[in-house]
This record gives C-alpha cells, structure tokens and sequence, in this order.
C-alpha cells in the first residue's frame, strides 16, 4: 500500500476519532442538562451540597469551559468520575474489559474459525447435503437473537441440567486461587461464551459461502485445475486465497465491536463485562460512565476499520494502490 494512501487513512481516522470527542461531550448535556439533578432525585439536598457535587464532576462553568476542561482531562487519560460509585471511570472501565474480551473476543474467534470453514465447503460443495443443511443452520443462528438462545441455555443447562453455574465470572465465596480459579472462570465462560459463538457463526458462514461461489466461477480455477493440480490444492491456493478478503474485513470490524460487549447476553449471565457496565450506568443514570464507554467503544471501533482498510491494501494491491 502506498505511503499516501496509509497517510490518508490515518488521518481520516483521527479526524473521524475527534468529531466523536465532541459529540460524545455535547451528546450527554443535551440529553441531561443536570446530572446531578438527575442523579440525585428525590433527595433532600441543599443548594450548596448540589454545587459541590458539581464542583467534584467538573459539570460547573459555561458549556465551552467544560468542552476545554473535558478535552484536557481526557488527553491526560482522566474519563471523569463514575456517579455511582465515586470511583474513576477509567478505574471501572479496566476492571470491566479484562472479563469482556475474554468471554466476547473468544466467541468472536471461535465463531469466525467455524464459520470460515462451513462457508468454505458448502460454498465449495455448492447444493450438497453439507451446503443445504450448513446453510439453513447459518441462517437460523444470524437470525434468531442472541438474549433468546442465552435463555434457552440458561433455562436447559443450567437450571433443568446443572451442568453449567447459573451467572458470574466464579462461585460466590469462593477462595480459589491460580489454577482452580482459572478453572472456575472458565466452567463459567463456557456457556455465555457457547451461546455468543452459535449466534455470531451465521454470518461468517453466509460471507465466506457467497464469497466462495463468486470466486468458484473464475476462469484461473479452470486453468489451475488444467495445470494438473489437485482440487484440494485449487481450493486452498487459489479459491480460499481470493474469496477470504471480504471475510477479513468482517473480521476486524468485529473484533472493534467486540469491546462493546454483549449486554444481552452478559446480563442474562452476570457477566462483570463492558455491556454488563453499560446497562448498570444506563440504569443509573450515570453519564460520566456512559460517556467513557460510548468513547472506548467509537475508538474500537474506528481502529477496526482503519486496521481492516490497511489489510484490504495488503492482501488486494488494487486496493492499496488506490
């Protein structure tokens, strides 16, 4: 890829980055003027306590002064100050992330390792019992949600079976350390991170299958296959190798959106994760935190197309030469 094109890509991303900065700022005071107000409703609380604690969220000055305060602030790593809990965000969002990308990030591989590899032999296999029954199985799961198979699980394997714990990241008072912890944390991931893996297979499946048979209709297969080699090897030197782009694609704009959680799936389980945090700030409400998520999940998410654009330029010249 061309240094002006990787240049230009960078700065569309940092400009696109900065235009979230101010919308993320603007977008929670004009939704609540008055968090505080808003936060502490139904309380008995003099002028003067109201004040300080506008004081202690920096939600004091005119609009612009909180902009330039909050634009410094987040430069020097400072998200602000959870409502909640009077914690740093910065503090809750890192205890939250850890637990988010194992379960969610974990799904995401497994489902993309699986989904590749169906999309690939029914697509290769085109109308075969593989591809009529691999298909409609990727249809179902791209299209039922993933709170309802979460519930299903949760109602079957745990409570009628007991074969996985019904919630958490590990057994409450529970004393577990190094591996029976790990151990412990993982009989617990297995079932969230099972449900979120059946749900997000569908769609690699459907893209890496539509893909094939574009590419299967190409003359260099005829060619390659004239040469004398194999169908395996025509497959995986020349098919696979031209249809997986667009797959990649999809799967660096997931793993952007992997940080996001599921906060479906983790509330269901009680997962301690970003979309667990997010519907507990949602509910308070708690807009310092909420505005700390919304921005790691715009940066995520803007890295992600940016890594996703650069990998399309290596594994197409076409693309990097634009």
């Amino acid at each position: 890829m061309r240094p002006r094109v990787v240049v230009g890509k960078v700065v569309g991303a940092i400009s696109t980055l900065a235009f979230v900065v101010v919308v993320n700022f603007f977008l929670f005071r004009i939704v609540n003027d008055d968090p505080v107000e808003s936060m502490f409703r139904g309380r008995n609380l003099t002028a003067e306590q109201k004040e300080r604690l506008r004081q202690q969220f920096d939600l004091d000055g005119s609009r612009f002064e909180q902009f330039v305060a909050y634009v410094r602030e987040l430069l020097s790593g400072n998200l602000g100050v959870s409502l909640q809990s009077r914690r740093p965000v910065a503090t809750e969002i890192a205890e939250a992330l850890w637990p988010t990308i194992a379960l969610v990030g974990t799904a995401t591989t497994l489902s993309m390792a699986i989904g590749i590899w169906i999309g690939i032999r029914a697509g290769w296999r085109r109308r075969s019992r593989f591809d009529v029954g691999s298909t409609t199985f990727s249809m179902f799961t791209y299209s039922v949600p993933d709170f309802w198979l979460a519930m299903l699980a949760l109602g079957l394997f745990s409570v009628q079976l007991g074969v996985f714990p019904t919630g958490g990241i590990e057994d409450a008072g529970s004393t577990a350390t190094g591996l029976a912890l790990l151990l412990d944390q993982l009989h617990h991931m297995a079932l969230p991170c099972l449900v979120l893996a059946v749900a997000y297979i569908g769609e690699y499946a459907i893209v890496m299958r539509s893909s094939m048979l574009d590419t299967v209709r190409e003359d260099y297969l005829q060619l390659a296959r004239a040469k004398g080699l194999r169908d395996v090897e025509v497959r995986r030197r020349h098919a696979v190798r031209n249809a997986v782009l667009p797959v990649v694609n999809l799967s660096a704009l997931n793993f952007g959106f992997v940080l996001s959680g599921a906060i479906a799936v983790e509330s269901i389980f009680s997962w301690p994760g970003l979309g667990q945090a997010t519907l507990e700030a949602i509910r308070g409400p708690d807009f310092p935190m909420l505005q700390g998520l919304f921005l790691l999940f715009s940066a995520a998410v803007i890295l992600a197309n940016l890594v996703a654009d650069l990998l399309a330029g290596v594994l197409d010249p076409r693309v990097g030469g634009r």
